[in-house]
């Protein structure tokens, strides 16, 4: 399992953002390539995940499901999905939870993993993948609000698949990031 631990900012208060966040439309619509298709009735969500990551393209479909703890602004996500080809498996399991007063800062804890063809490149990049996604995801929700706040009624535009470009180069971004902090640290 590939742990990963981020933390990010939207300016907004968390019984503003909270709300968004625990729709799975909107938050689908924020996420780049991400699509729903259907609410089984077992409440699991279904749909798919495109990543471009320069010329590969990866299209995970599969189910989430996501348990809700309202009163404390936290939700457990667990997914599974296979992509396109059939060949790569993959599965997820975090929580997500937003606190703060003026701003909401949102925590995500957990860890994924990719079992196939495609376990090398999530293992040599996933995390750093993920990270750009999630900043798009931040931009995107924060966008959601600005909206909503200047009265614009219209649902959330889905958002495309993010660039081969737009996250290779802020996937290549958080990789020297590290590779510089751990050297910083080397030679403390």
């Amino acid at each position: 399992m590939i742990e990963l631990k981020e933390k990010f900012e939207i300016p907004a208060p968390p019984d503003e953002v909270w709300p968004l966040m625990s729709d799975p439309a909107v938050v689908a619509a924020c996420i780049p390539g991400a699509e729903l298709n259907e609410v089984t009735p077992d409440g699991a969500h279904r749909g798919k995940v495109t990543f471009k990551f320069g010329p590969t393209v990866a299209v995970f479909r599969g189910e989430t499901r996501l348990t809700f703890d309202h009163p404390v602004k936290r939700c457990l996500i667990e997914s599974r999905g296979i992509d396109q080809k059939g060949a790569s498996r993959a599965r997820a399991r975090f929580e997500v939870a937003a606190h703060g007063t003026d701003t909401t800062e949102v925590t995500m804890q957990g860890g994924f993993e990719v079992a196939g063809p495609l376990e090398m490149f999530a293992s040599a990049g996933g995390v750093h993948v993920a990270r750009a996604l999630l900043a798009e995801f931040a931009t995107n929700i924060a966008r959601v609000i600005e909206q909503r706040r200047a009265g614009a009624d219209a649902a959330p535009e889905q958002a495309p698949a993010a660039s081969g470009t737009k996250i290779l180069g802020r996937a290549l971004m958080d990789g020297a990031r590290s590779i510089i902090g751990k050297k910083d640290k080397g030679s403390e």
